[in-house]
């Protein structure tokens, strides 16, 4: 279900105003997580239909370029989101889907079907079993591998996201996911925002060499992908 939705954001998507729609589950639990009370407790939040969404999208078309479909993971709700990728469609407006990487297969109908202009996959670690202290548990990490197989095969406009996580991310792990993703035509490394985290262990204040490190880790990565950015402020 979406549960969140934000009306007008300019962060979402480089270069275009959207209306974000958040899904309310996920199979990941990442211990960063900044959404995490939107999946252990949605209850805490009312259900948004489409009649309420297509209102709201009637009242801003004239400025809003897209929309944003996140969450959680929106990928767990296929049949919702083909759906609403098709009512959104309908009505000219672009749609990007963030996703964790855990269902390429779904990523593959929605671009057979050309119901996504833009897909952002975040990568939360080395590829290896660092992984699944990223996710907060077991994953198949076969299917990260085949969602960034898939990306990169240029059907859609795509970026690949690292949030450079303290006790994750590492300077190995930025050239171990460089290798996964090597020709990427764009890395986005993320600012770590620790407020919010799920687990208390990672809410701690930044290191003062954060930013520094971030712009360390920029420069590595750009021998790995053709655009790197940092996204977000220290």
């Amino acid at each position: 279900m979406i549960r969140a939705l934000i009306e007008t954001s300019l962060v979402d998507w480089d270069g275009k105003i959207t209306t974000v729609l958040f899904f309310d589950k996920c199979n990941f639990m990442c211990p960063f997580c900044q959404n995490w009370e939107l999946i252990v407790h949605p209850e805490k939040f009312p259900v948004i239909t489409w009649e309420d969404i297509e209102k709201k999208l009637e009242k801003k078309k004239k400025w809003v370029d897209g929309v944003v479909l996140t969450g959680g993971e929106p990928l767990m709700f296929k049949k919702e989101v083909f759906d609403i990728a098709r009512k959104i469609k309908q009505r000219n407006f672009s749609v990007k889907i963030d996703t964790n990487g855990a269902y390429p297969d779904v990523i593959r109908e929605l671009l057979d079907a050309h119901l996504v202009d833009y897909v952002a996959l975040d990568i939360k670690a080395s590829i290896d079993e660092r992984y699944y202290k990223a996710a907060g548990k077991q994953i198949d990490l076969e299917n990260i591998k085949e969602s960034i197989h898939i990306l990169m095969k240029g059907r859609v406009e795509y970026e690949f996201r690292t949030t450079v996580v303290p006790g994750i991310i590492d300077e190995d792990a930025i050239k171990k996911i460089g290798e996964s993703i090597q020709g990427a035509s764009l890395w986005v490394l993320q600012t770590y925002v620790p407020k919010n985290a799920y687990r208390k262990h990672y809410r701690g204040k930044l290191d003062k060499n954060y930013s520094e490190q971030l712009h360390q880790f920029s420069s590595i990565a750009k021998h790995y992908a053709a655009k790197v950015k940092v996204r977000g402020k220290v």
